[in-house]
This record gives structure tokens, C-alpha cells and sequence, in this order.
């Protein structure tokens, strides 16, 4: 019963920068990882690619040979994917019960309406692939009103297209003030609270403030389905990563270990998964925005002193 992640998120997210640094993380934990490649424009690889869509068609030759744009030269690449799924299989079967990262390319229409990365999903899925969709998306979006609520109706229609236990998170949240500051405190984007307080800024835009009744149906929409809610990650900090690989291996079915009879490991492991909390919120905002400096100190002195202890055995 082999394990995996589904990494989507739009250009830019930090989808290959995630797929390595979790694969990193978790070979270091002693899970079997594997990476596959499967965006076809993606020539950088940070990461030891066990599966590269690469080898069996990119972008750039669908673009030179059938005329196509980048964007319907994905949707091909995909389709394509899609209807030579037999190549695919075998080269998972390679892998075994590895636990697999899913890195997908980043064009957002493959997620929201475009149904062969649909389907590719529910054959990995009849393949016995415990999955969940982790959604990355760019956490500098909370710094404008308008871009915000962009995300919030990408993430909801992404959740309804693929039908997977699904996780959006918020990415390079470290960098997130660099772009401007927060309106609200970061447990309001988070946890995507009364959408009427960002109705307000909106209005207080020239151009938003055209379309008032518009950005009020959207808002309206978004709190209808009330599904949407973000994890927070900055993939160089370990603490950040484990806290949500908790809360990853909580939706895969991950945590509850091998389903077999007698396993006693299975109600305790469910009974001390963490999932994110009010006060986790907090303590990401503690760290990353409102004290940064101070917490860059503590932890430099932190790494110091661990240092020297280590000079102190070694002699």
C-alpha cells in the first residue's frame, strides 16, 4: 500500500523547491522517498528523479512539432500522459511501496477544469496510491485583498476537481511581509475568517471598488462551501515541515500505519497526530513577522552553542 503526495500549485509556488526539500526531510526520518517528475517543462531537477515524464515527451517537442502555445502544449503533454498510462504504470512498479512525491507542473487549468490530470489521479488511485493533493500557493497573495481572494476561489475549485484529501498550503511564508504588510493577523487568511472585514479593503480600492457586488458574491461563494483553510510552510525551517508532514500523514492515512488486525499502533497514532491549531498560527506569526530578528538571533546563538558542546566531545 504505497504512500504519496500530489504537489500542485501555481508557477512560481515552489513546487520543486517543496519535492526536494520534503523528499530530504523524510528520507532523513528513514521513509523510502521517491520523486516523479511529471511536468514536462520542468529542465531543472534539484532532486533524484526516480520517474521523469521527460523521457517520454516535453513540451518544447510538442510546441516545435504540433505548433501549440505553452499552455495547450501542456494539456497535451498531459493527455498524452494520460492515454500511455501503461508506461507510467510500469515504471511505478519499480518503485515499490516507496513513498512517493507527485511533482506536477504548475498551469493552473490543469487542476481547475481540464480532466486528465483527473483522471491520471484515479488510476494511481485503482493502483492502490493512498494520496493527498498538497495545493502550494504563494503566501506573499495575503498582502493584497484582491489577489487573496483569487487564491481562495483557486484553491476551492481545485478541491472540487480532484476529489482527494486535500491540503492547501501557504508557501515561503518566511518572505511573505517582504511584499507588504498584512491587514488582518494571519490566522484571518489561515483559517479564512469573515470575509466581510476584506470586503472593506476592496472598496478602498479605485479598481476593486468597481465591481463591489462582484467581489461580494465571490466572498458569498467561498464562505457557502466554507472548505477552504491553508497550513503555513517555510520549507527551510524543520519545525514548519514537520508540523505539516503531522498533518499530511493525517490525511493519506499515513499516520494510522499499516491497516492490519491487532495493530494497537493505530488508535494511538490517530489519538496524537497534530493538526493545526490557533496557537500554531500564532506562533508562525511570532516567528516569521512580528519578532523575525529576535528569533534569527536566538536560534543562531542556539546552533552555536550546540556547536561548541560537540567541539567538547569530539576532544
Amino acid at each position: 500500500m504505497p504512500f504519496g503526495q500530489v504537489v500542485i500549485g501555481p508557477p512560481g509556488s515552489g513546487k520543486t523547491t517543496y519535492c526536494n526539500g520534503m523528499h530530504q526531510f523524510l528520507n532523513a526520518t528513514g521513509r523510502k522517498v521517491s520523486v516523479v517528475n511529471l511536468d514536462p517543462a520542468n529542465d531543472f531537477l534539484p532532486y533524484p528523479c526516480a520517474i521523469n515524464i521527460s523521457d517520454l515527451i516535453t513540451l518544447q517537442d510538442v510546441m516545435e512539432e504540433l505548433k501549440l502555445g505553452p499552455n495547450g502544449g501542456m494539456m497535451y503533454c498531459m493527455e498524452f500522459l494520460e492515454k500511455n498510462f501503461d508506461w507510467f504504470e510500469e515504471k511505478l512498479k519499480s518503485l515499490g511501496d516507496n513513498y512517493i512525491l507527485f511533482d506536477f507542473p504548475g498551469q493552473v487549468e490543469l487542476f481547475t477544469h481540464h480532466n486528465s490530470v483527473k483522471n491520471i489521479i484515479e488510476r494511481l488511485q485503482k493502483l492502490n496510491y493512498r494520496l493527498v493533493t498538497i495545493h502550494l500557493v504563494d503566501a506573499h497573495y495575503c498582502t493584497d485583498p484582491t489577489k487573496y481572494i483569487s487564491i481562495l476561489l483557486i484553491s476551492l475549485k481545485t478541491m472540487l476537481q480532484i476529489e482527494l484529501p486535500h491540503i492547501n498550503v501557504l508557501s515561503k511564508v518566511d518572505l511573505m511581509e517582504s511584499y507588504g504588510k498584512l491587514a488582518f493577523n494571519l490566522d484571518f487568511y489561515t483559517e479564512v475568517q469573515d470575509l466581510s472585514y476584506l470586503l472593506q479593503h476592496l472598496d478602498e480600492d479605485p479598481f476593486a471598488s468597481k465591481f463591489k457586488e462582484l467581489n461580494k458574491a465571490l466572498c458569498g461563494l467561498i464562505e457557502d462551501f466554507n472548505l477552504v483553510g491553508f497550513n503555513t510552510l517555510c520549507i527551510e525551517d524543520k519545525n514548519s515541515v514537520l508540523k505539516l508532514v503531522q498533518v499530511i500523514d493525517k490525511a493519506n492515512g499515513y499516520v494510522f500505519g499499516g491497516l492490519t488486525e491487532g495493530n494497537e499502533s493505530i488508535m494511538l497514532a490517530a489519538m496524537g497526530a497534530n493538526t493545526t491549531t490557533l496557537s500554531d498560527i500564532l506562533e508562525v506569526q511570532e516567528r516569521w513577522l512580528n519578532s523575525r530578528e529576535d528569533y534569527d538571533e536566538w536560534e543562531l546563538k542556539q546552533q552555536q552553542m550546540e556547536q561548541a558542546q560537540k567541539n567538547v566531545k569530539a576532544k
